[in-house]
C-alpha cells in the first residue's frame, strides 16, 4: 500500500517519460522529529528495546538494476521486481524471507476493503440506534504550494513546496468541524543525473499495480465517502505541481479543529516536548479530538486506526494551559494536535554499475509464507 509520503514522490513520477534502464544507488534517512508519540515512545522505551529504537534514525540503502529495486536497511529488505510481478520481503533477524506476487497483493487489499466495508456498515448500524443525530458531512482536500523560499540540502539547493491533505468532518448540527491531516514540507532540489530512473522505475511499478489492483477500489466504497473520487482526483492534479528531487521531506500527521490546516514544520516549529501530561489531563477533549471521534464513526477500518492514535492527543506533547506558547509558536499550532513529526533526507546519489548481490535473497535465508490478512 503507497503510504502518505510515498504518495508526493509518485506524483513526481507517474509525469516523466520513460528512461533507459540504467542502474542507480541512494541513501535514505528517516527519523521520528517530534509530535505525541515521542513522550509515548519514552514511556515505552522504559520496557522495550524494540521501542526505544523506533527514536532511532533508519537508514536505508535503495538499490534499482533495470527492473529491480531493493530498499536495504539492517533489519529488513524488500526487492520489488517488475518482471517478475513480485514483492520479495527479507527480514534480517529471523534470516527468513516472503515472495508475495501482485494479485496476491491484489487478492489482500480486497480482504481489506470487504472487512472494512463491513465494519463501516456495523458501526452505521450502531451509531443510528445510538442518536438520531446525522453523520457528519465529510470532505477531502488537497493543495500544494510552492513557498518561493531556498536552502541547501546536502549540498543542493532546494526550493520548497508544501503539501497539505485534510479529512475534514462537519457537524451538520452544531457547524463545527475538525480534520485529520497531513503536511509535507518538502525541499526539491533540480534535477539529478540519474534520478530519472527511480522516477521511471515508480512509473512503471504504478501501472503494473494499476493493471491488478483496479478492482481494489470499489465504487461502494466511494459511495461510502461521496467526495473521495472528486478528492482522489484533485490529488492527482496538485500534485502535477510539484517539480524536481525531493531530497528532504518533513510530514506530520495530527487532528486540527474548525477546518484549520496543519501547519507545516517550516512555518510553526513544535515547541520543546513536554512533560508527559497527567491521567486527567489526558481525560480532557479537545474539539479536534470531538471531531475525530466523528471521522472515526464513518470512516470504517481506516478511521478507527487513525481515530485510536489521535484520540486525547489534548494532552500528550502540548503544555499544560497554564503555560503560555513559545513566541514562535503561532495560533494555529497552539490549536493542532500533532500526532507523528518525522523527516526522510536523500543522499549520496550514484549512477555507478549496482552489484547483483544487493537484488538478491542473502544465503542460507529460509522462504516461508506470507502472513494474509485473516490470519493476521
Amino acid at each position: 500500500m503507497i503510504n502518505l509520503r510515498s504518495s508526493a514522490v509518485l506524483g513526481l513520477c507517474l509525469a516523466t517519460a520513460p528512461s533507459l534502464l540504467a542502474d542507480f544507488t541512494y541513501q535514505e534517512t528517516t527519523k521520528i522529529t517530534g509530535g505525541a508519540v515521542v513522550g509515548m515512545m519514552k514511556v515505552a522505551g522504559m520496557f522495550s528495546h524494540e521501542a526505544r529504537k523506533l527514536g532511532e534514525p533508519m537508514i536505508s540503502s535503495v538499490y534499482l538494476k533495470g527492473n529491480v529495486m531493493a530498499r536495504v536497511n539492517d533489519t529488513d529488505t524488500e526487492i520489488i521486481d517488475l518482471d517478475r510481478g513480485t514483492v520479495t520481503t527479507i527480514n534480517h533477524h529471523d534470516k527468513t524471507y516472503t515472495v508475495m506476487t501482485f494479485e496476491q497483493m491484489r487478492q489482500q487489499m480486497e480482504a481489506a476493503r470487504q472487512e472494512a466495508e463491513k465494519k463501516q456498515a456495523q458501526e452505521t448500524k450502531s451509531a443510528s440506534t445510538k442518536s438520531s443525530e446525522p453523520p457528519p458531512d465529510m470532505k477531502f482536500k488537497v493543495n500544494v504550494r510552492n513557498t518561493g523560499a531556498n536552502k541547501a540540502v546536502a549540498g543542493l539547493q532546494a526550493s520548497e513546496a508544501i503539501l497539505a491533505m485534510e479529512l475534514e468532518a462537519t457537524d451538520k448540527k452544531s457547524g463545527q468541524s475538525g480534520s485529520l491531516a497531513m503536511t509535507n514540507d518538502m525541499w526539491l532540489a533540480p534535477e539529478i543525473p540519474g534520478y530519472e530512473e527511480i522516477r521511471d522505475f515508480e512509473r512503471r511499478y504504478a501501472l503494473k499495480m494499476g493493471m491488478v489492483l483496479r478492482g481494489a477500489i470499489n465504487p461502494s466504497m466511494l459511495a461510502l465517502q461521496p467526495g473521495m473520487g472528486q478528492g482522489l482526483a484533485d490529488m492527482m492534479k496538485e500534485m502535477s505541481k510539484l517539480k524536481g528531487v525531493p531530497v528532504l521531506q518533513v510530514m506530520r500527521v495530527g487532528a486540527t479543529p474548525n477546518g484549520e490546516p496543519l501547519p507545516a514544520a517550516s512555518e510553526a516549529p513544535l515547541p520543546p516536548a513536554a512533560e508527559l501530561p497527567t491521567v486527567g489531563e489526558m481525560a480532557q477533549q479537545t474539539a479536534a479530538s470531538a471531531a475525530t471521534s466523528a471521522i472515526t464513526s464513518h470512516m470504517g477500518a481506516m478511521g478507527s486506526a487513525l481515530g485510536g492514535l489521535s484520540a486525547g492527543l489534548g494532552g500528550f506533547g502540548r503544555k499544560k494551559k497554564s503555560d503560555a506558547p513559545p513566541a514562535n509558536t503561532t495560533a494555529a499550532t497552539a490549536t493542532s494536535a500533532v500526532l507523528i513529526e518525522s523527516s526522510t533526507e536523500l543522499t549520496n546519489f550514484s549512477s555507478a554499475k549496482v552489484d547483483g548481490s544487493h537484488l538478491d535473497v542473502p544465503s542460507g535465508y529460509k522462504q516461508v509464507q506470507p502472513k494474509t490478512y485473516s490470519s493476521q
